[in-house]
């Protein structure tokens, strides 16, 4: 995170100053959105030839008719092309259909009604189940919990993950606890990428419930914002290597890497995870839209061609990321009314304001025409203890709509900051 000094010489000029400018932010009529990490335009444009695939072949490398019905794990030619970057070994991956979050609710489901490998009974038959939850983190994910009554406990995050201090001693107290959620590349929202003493401290700390689940979503596995990729030690090994084969459930997709409405999902785990997820999607499905694997296989190749499609990524995002940071740091340094995040990769922006300030910022753009993640979403219940994390989604927008909607964020921070200020 930025951390500037707290430095405010006039503190009545510089609100009276924040003021003008807000009032001439208003007359402006301006109507901007960097709510949600979407692609934008251009990104959704770079997988435009994959629509042109799989052409007037229909077969997969293994002689599949793609057409056809076919195995539930999805093509093997796509999933020994996501083993390396996901770190799952083909044979233990599951290609599904688009949607990763759709994976992660049925996991969920099937172990609220059915039985995970190692449990004593279902989940449902619990007197009740708490998920931990690194705060700020991404609010879909305690969506899922509110769905289906899981309590959810935050747990704050370090530069190195969660706070394993706090992990190990929630899981080992109560079997109640029963999983964490878990973002470990390019975290949701302020990029933080686990160390790797993180990670093993993951795989081999004890839990009081023999059926506890990491929920390890790896969405931003690729996508990198510079040209020094971080690499994150191998969980599902790692919890293998600890006697926990079972402990990890990990999630992927090519959401934001081809097409976010006609992607590929995966579930990679343990042998008898995989067995058990197939045993349950295997009542509601034949299998998954293969001809969209054949179609991916073919327009990504290899890793190779991975990587070289999401170099053209970077391309039109790092510009992107710079100019948050660059309009940030010319509004907001020094001030001491907020730092931010300097991302590595993801797809969101970090902003932490003064406490108590979030709410009203998000509410002062909103006059302003300018609609931003709400306050709150960034933790469990929409609660926000602190009122202070904004999350910026710099993706989808244009390059100049984006500056306009930063510059005018900014304007709100030092409006509500100083007016704070001034009232202390």
């Amino acid at each position: 995170m930025s951390a500037p000094a707290v430095n405010v010489h006039d503190v009545a000029n510089e609100r009276e100053r924040a003021l003008r400018d807000y009032e001439a932010l208003v007359a402006r009529g301006l109507s901007l959105d960097i709510t949600r990490g979407k692609p934008s335009p251009a990104q959704l444009d770079l997988a435009a030839p994959m629509l042109a695939l799989p052409g007037d072949t229909w077969t997969a490398a293994d002689g599949t008719d793609c057409r056809n019905y076919g195995s539930p794990r999805g093509l093997r030619e796509l999933r020994e092309l996501f083993s390396g970057p996901l770190q799952v070994p083909a044979d233990q991956l599951i290609a599904a259909d688009n949607s990763s979050l759709a994976l992660m609710h049925d996991c969920l489901v099937h172990a609220l009604l059915g039985r995970l490998p190692g449990a004593p009974r279902r989940w449902a038959d619990e007197p009740d189940v708490a998920f931990l939850c690194p705060v700020p983190g991404y609010d879909r994910h305690f969506s899922l919990c509110e769905r289906f009554g899981i309590e959810m406990i935050p747990v704050p995050m370090t530069p190195d993950g969660p706070d394993m201090d706090v992990v190990e001693r929630l899981v080992s107290e109560s079997p109640r606890v029963k999983g964490i959620w878990c973002v470990p590349k390019y975290s949701n929202p302020d990029g933080t990428c686990y160390s790797d003493a993180t990670v093993q401290r993951l795989a081999t700390m004890p839990t009081a419930a023999a059926d506890f689940r990491i929920f390890w979503d790896n969405a931003y596995a690729v996508h990198h914002l510079t040209d020094t990729p971080v690499e994150i030690a191998d969980l599902l090994g790692a919890c293998a290597g600890a006697g926990h084969p079972d402990r990890a459930f990990v999630f992927g997709s090519t959401s934001k890497i081809t097409l976010a409405g006609s992607g590929v999902a995966f579930f990679g785990s343990s042998p008898d995870n995989v067995a058990w997820l197939l045993g349950h999607t295997g009542k509601r499905t034949i299998g998954p839209d293969k001809v969209n694997h054949l179609r991916h296989a073919l327009f990504l190749r290899d890793e190779d061609g991975l990587a070289a499609h999401m170099r053209s990524h970077r391309e039109i995002l790092a510009p992107k990321f710079a100019a948050v940071d660059h309009i940030l740091t010319d509004q907001l340094d020094g001030t001491g009314l907020a730092s931010w995040s300097k991302p590595r990769g993801g797809y969101f922006v970090s902003l932490e304001v003064p406490d108590g300030c979030a709410a009203e910022i998000v509410s002062r753009a909103g006059e302003a025409g300018i609609v931003v993640t709400p306050a709150g979403a960034t933790h469990p219940y929409r609660d926000d203890p602190r009122d202070r994390t904004i999350r910026i989604a710099p993706t989808l927008p244009d390059p100049d709509t984006l500056s306009l909607a930063v510059d005018g964020l900014a304007t709100c921070v030092r409006l509500v900051g100083y007016g704070k200020a001034q009232a202390a």
